[in-house]
C-alpha cells in the first residue's frame, strides 16, 4: 500500500514533534498505520508515544518462538502499563516452520534464513494493509542508522515513520524517566538491545548497543528494516 505525495510531505513537515507526527499519520491513514515492536530494551518509549496519540493503533509483535521470556512478559506488562489495547502477534505458518526449521536449529546454522523464517515473511505478510509502519529506529544504535530520516519512504512507497530516530540516547533515556516507563528487565544484566535469545548476548559498556546481536558474525540487521 503506498501513500500518496501529499500525506508524505506533510507527515514530513510534522515530524518534529513524535506525538503529532503519529497523531497525523492515525488521522491522514485512517486504518492505515501500524506500529512494529519488539517490546524490546528501547520499546517502551516508543509504545509510550503511540498509546498517547492512538491507543487502538496495532501494534505488531513478531513472536518468533524464540524470544527470552522475559520479553513475553514484559510485553504483557508494557501494554497493560500504557494501556495499548490493539497488540497482535505475528507468527511464521506453523507449516513452514515445520518444513524449514523442523529441529528449531535454524538459527545456529543459517541466521539469515531463520530471520527470513521468523521474522521477515510473517511480518511483510501482516503489514501488506498498512500505507505507513511506526518503528522504534534511532541513528545512534548502529552504524549501520547513522542516516535514518524520521520519515523514511520505502522503494514500494510505503513509509516507516521512525518518531525517535534523531533523539541522542540520553534524551531518551531521560524521556524514560520523566514518562516513568518500567523497563525490560534484561536491560540490568548488560543487554541494550534484545532479540531472540538464541541469537542475543549482554554486552560491555562502551559497545555499541547492538553488538551483542549475532555477535561473532557480520549480520547486524534481521532483514526487516533493510534500505530499499
Amino acid at each position: 500500500m503506498s501513500v500518496d505525495a501529499s500525506i508524505i510531505e506533510h507527515l514530513k513537515a510534522s515530524s518534529a514533534d513524535p506525538v503529532h507526527l503519529l497523531r497525523e499519520a492515525a488521522r491522514l491513514l485512517p486504518g492505515g498505520v501500524a506500529a512494529l515492536s519488539s517490546f524490546g530494551a528501547e520499546s517502551a518509549l516508543l509504545l509510550a508515544i503511540v498509546a498517547e496519540a492512538a491507543p487502538d493503533m496495532p501494534v505488531l509483535f513478531l513472536e518468533t518462538g524464540k524470544h527470552f521470556p522475559q520479553t513475553l512478559a514484559y510485553r504483557a506488562e508494557l501494554a497493560r502499563f500504557l494501556g495499548l489495547n490493539n497488540v497482535q502477534d505475528v507468527r511464521p505458518a506453523a507449516s513452514e516452520v515445520a518444513d524449514r526449521d523442523p529441529t528449531g536449529e535454524l538459527w545456529a546454522f543459517d541466521p539469515d534464513a531463520c530471520c527470513k523464517l521468523r521474522k521477515v515473511e510473517p511480518l511483510d505478510l501482516a503489514t501488506l494493509p498498512y500505507g505507513a509502519l511506526v518503528t522504534g529506529r534511532k541513528r545512534v544504535q548502529a552504524s549501520t542508522r547513522t542516516a535514518l530520516p524520521v520519515v523514511e519512504v520505502k522503494s514500494d512507497g510505503q513509509l516507516r515513520l521512525n518518531p525517535l530516530a534523531l533523539w541522542s540516547a540520553e534524551e531518551v533515556e531521560q524521556e524514560i524517566k520523566r514518562r516513568g516507563l518500567p523497563a525490560h528487565p534484561l536491560v540490568a544484566q548488560g543487554y541494550p538491545s534484545i532479540g531472540c535469545e538464541p541469537c542475543t548476548r549482554p554486552v560491555s559498556e562502551g559497545q555499541d548497543a547492538r553488538s551483542g546481536r549475532w555477535a561473532g558474525l557480520a549480520k547486524t540487521e534481521c532483514g526487516i528494516h533493510t534500505v530499499g
